[in-house]
């Protein structure tokens, strides 16, 4: 089965994005009144990027100046209070809680999957993967794309004698804990091998690392042989063959907005300790699907500065998911946009 990605305008999002950044440092420009700053996770980056800029042409006194640096980064950023709030993939576990030093509040804001891509010169995407092949692939103990269990799955395809190139994340990652997990979820060798996690130590022996979704995407469509895991927006961005995964129920599963939807939907109830939806039931679930993350002090030291921030956040879990399928994600469902709210009621700010 062939399954052609439409190409999204990114790039064009994107740009806007940093044109609004930067025209707060032109000469003769004036600054906004107010210029938030954030930090962390790259999964969510296409989505915050559209989402912020359409925020600032309706409120033209205040900019969002979001660091693309990875979930762990975001999280070092954000206990470190060199920004506003900070942006996970995975939320924060109790030892940055507690070195967070005061109480933390974790709101989901975004949704999204993560597809398998690859590179093979030849083979369009909907290549097939079985989640145990997957595991094996990153455990180093299938080496080559002629292998006969990828064969097997896709007999019609002209597969290569080829090593398979693993590519990783090699920074601290929230991506990474939601693949791992998966990995974890569906191989019990992963898990006591290698575990879940930000950051794990690659048991195959070809990986390479990329810095960010958008490193990651890059070494994988640079480099023939190459596989990796990548938020969906870089892969259709970047014009990057994908793969079909097989799910829980045995179907055959590409990632798009639906399949990632159906998974959240198996999960009624999300909290900050109990977030997981990979591997979910469902005929139509994409099994490498999850959540994403903000964090802001519940008592911040600056009242009156976390008053806007709340305010944009606020929006950011409601009208602002109207952006989401534009750039490739999954709006919130109603009732984690009420767990947000909520969550961010509780956030002490002044008036």
């Amino acid at each position: 089965m062939t399954v052609r990605p439409r190409p999204l305008n990114l790039f064009a999002y994107l740009t806007c994005a940093l044109l609004v950044t930067c025209a707060l440092f032109l000469p003769g420009q004036s600054r906004a009144a107010t210029e938030l700053t954030g930090a962390g996770s790259t999964f969510d980056y296409p989505f915050f990027s559209r989402a912020f800029y359409q925020y600032t042409q309706n409120n033209p006194d205040v900019t969002v100046n979001y660091q693309s640096i990875g979930s762990g980064g975001g999280i070092q950023q954000f206990i470190a209070k060199t920004v506003d709030f900070g942006a996970s993939d995975v939320p924060m576990n109790a030892a940055e809680l507690q070195r967070a030093g005061g109480p933390v509040l974790q709101i989901p804001v975004t949704l999204g999957g993560e597809a398998i891509c690859y590179n093979l010169p030849g083979i369009d995407s909907g290549l097939k993967f079985t989640p145990d092949l997957i595991a094996d692939i990153y455990l180093g103990k299938v080496t080559k794309w002629n292998d006969p269990a990828l064969q097997k799955l896709n007999p019609n395809a002209k597969l290569p004698d080829m090593p398979i190139m693993v590519v990783h994340r090699s920074d601290g990652s929230g991506t990474t804990y939601i693949f791992t997990d998966f990995l974890s979820t569906i191989s019990s060798e992963w898990k006591q091998k290698v575990g879940t996690g930000k950051s794990v130590s690659w048991p195959a022996p070809s990986s390479v690392g990329g810095k960010g979704n958008e490193g990651v995407a890059g070494q994988v469509r640079q480099s023939a042989g190459a596989i990796g895991y990548v938020e969906l927006a870089y892969v259709l961005q970047n014009h990057i063959t994908y793969g079909q995964l097989q799910n829980k129920a045995g179907a055959w599963v590409s990632p798009s907005i639906e399949t990632v939807a159906a998974a959240a939907a198996t999960k009624p109830t999300v909290s900050a300790t109990d977030f997981s939806i990979v591997n979910a039931a469902g005929a139509n679930s994409y099994p490498i699907s999850g959540y994403s993350w903000v964090m802001v002090y519940q008592k911040p030291a600056d009242p009156a500065r976390a008053a806007l921030v709340k305010k944009v956040l606020s929006w950011l879990v409601t009208d602002g998911q109207e952006v989401a399928k534009a750039v490739s994600y999954v709006p919130l469902p109603q009732n984690v946009q009420k767990v947000a709210l909520d969550t961010l009621g509780r956030m002490e700010v002044g008036h």
